[in-house]
């Protein structure tokens, strides 16, 4: 028997552990029994960090242990924002984007004081600051559709990735293709109209977080009177856990609210290590790019590749590159949080349509984030956690793309009112 959509038999609109058996009580749980994949998980944990450190300095093994411990925080807190989103353009519940605003207003609180100073423990730092260009809006709006065809953003489609599911790492193949083909003429698109990049910051640390928080409540207001309005004046509760105290927060699953806090300090963290927020997909390109070279392709012709910072990462090995180094992190850290709750379960069957999806959505997201200067996590996240405006343009184009995958959804997969969460990278 299987139970859709939910955890150990309890309701949940959360993805990472969807198709989950169900035990014979939702409040019976199983005593743990240690897998082999979990020691296999935390091996790789740990070479890993040992290897980085020797082999590029000891910040490249902090940053892929920090990279680690956001996989496991989004596989555990089955942290969503495709699923979020989905769930508020069909239904009209709002847990899962009042929790992202819970998310970006830690953020703002811990980033802005100490972007406005330009230091971190006598480190310079900065933000994820991009202009308001017609290049972020189009490919944001690409984004959004990808994350509904594709099944997951590009947090989603890594820890899902790495916590089993095959499906997904289709769309990460094809989100690879998408980037690289987007630095072909990266160029003619950030030459398209645009305005300088304006952060928040600038007003001084104080005003732009009331700017910010204000504008966090007003979003998450707002999702509460549309979800009462279309759920018979009734909000959604967060499911009760069939597990508690230490073994919750080993094996899963975490409470919402508790992994948005978990993402924002250590997106914080990052910044601390690397001198600049979290990010994910320059790396697909630089994945993408390389992958190009060994078949014969020579993408230092392309601008893109022709910027120092591209040339430089495009010329050294893979782990020298801080977002490479994290993204292998994350992986690793779902692995072991799947591995940890009992649902490394890798299956090969895949639809054909939902395989198409899959493919379409990746390249989507792929070249949708390149041109857009990144994704949920480099534009949306670290974007407003930087008081970068074209954060907020971003999000709002690609809300509205994903308003259009939504209504694609129905040709690629099957799926059924209250179930819609389920199925999906995040």
């Amino acid at each position: 028997m299987r139970c859709a959509g939910s955890i150990y038999g309890v309701k949940r609109s959360h993805s990472a552990y969807r198709g989950s058996p169900c035990p014979p009580s939702p409040h019976h749980v199983p005593a743990p029994r240690p897998h082999p994949r979990v020691f296999g998980a935390l091996a790789a944990l740990a070479i890993g960090t040992v290897a980085l450190a020797l082999a590029f300095g000891p910040r490249q093994g902090a940053l892929f242990l920090t990279g680690g411990a956001l996989g496991m925080a989004l596989y555990h807190a089955a942290f969503g924002f495709t699923s979020a989103w989905r769930v508020f353009i069909l239904e009209g519940r709002g847990r899962g984007l009042r929790a992202q605003m819970v998310l970006l207003a830690v953020a703002v609180l811990l980033f802005f004081p100490v972007l406005a100073s330009g230091t971190l423990f006598g480190e310079e730092v900065r933000g994820n600051v991009s202009p308001l260009s017609t290049s972020v809006i189009v490919g944001a709006f690409m984004f959004g559709i990808g994350m509904q065809m594709g099944g997951g953003c590009a947090s989603g489609t890594l820890f899902t990735a790495g916590g089993g599911n095959a499906r997904m790492l289709v769309t990460l193949l094809f989100f690879i293709i998408g980037s690289v083909l987007a630095t072909i003429n990266f160029d003619w698109w950030v030459a398209l109209p645009s305005f300088q990049p304006v952060t928040l910051v600038s007003l001084g640390a104080p005003v732009g977080i009331a700017v910010s928080l204000a504008l966090f409540a007003a979003i998450a207001a707002l999702t509460v009177v549309i979800e009462k309005r279309r759920n018979g004046g009734k909000l959604e509760q967060a499911p009760p856990s069939p597990r508690h105290g230490l073994q919750r927060y080993l094996r899963g699953p975490w409470p919402l609210v508790f992994g948005a806090v978990a993402l924002a300090i250590l997106n914080f963290v990052t910044l601390a290590l690397a001198g600049r927020p979290w990010g994910i997909t320059s790396a697909f390109a630089l994945w993408g790019a390389k992958a190009a070279q060994l078949v014969g392709i020579d993408p230092t012709a392309w601008a893109y590749w022709q910027m120092p910072g591209n040339a430089r990462a495009l010329s050294e090995s893979v782990f020298a590159d801080i977002t490479s180094v994290m993204n292998f992190g994350i992986i690793a850290g779902a692995m072991l949080a799947a591995a940890l709750a009992g649902r490394f379960a890798p299956s090969l069957r895949i639809p054909l349509r939902s395989l198409v999806a899959a493919v379409i959505g990746g390249l989507l997201l792929g070249y949708g984030a390149r041109i857009a200067y990144g994704c949920n996590i480099g534009a949306y996240f670290s974007g407003i956690a930087s008081g970068s405006l074209h954060g907020w343009l971003w999000a709002v184009a690609a809300f509205a793309g994903n308003i259009v995958g939504v209504k694609l959804r129905p040709f690629f997969f099957a799926e059924r009112r209250g179930a819609v969460a389920g199925g999906d990278g995040a």
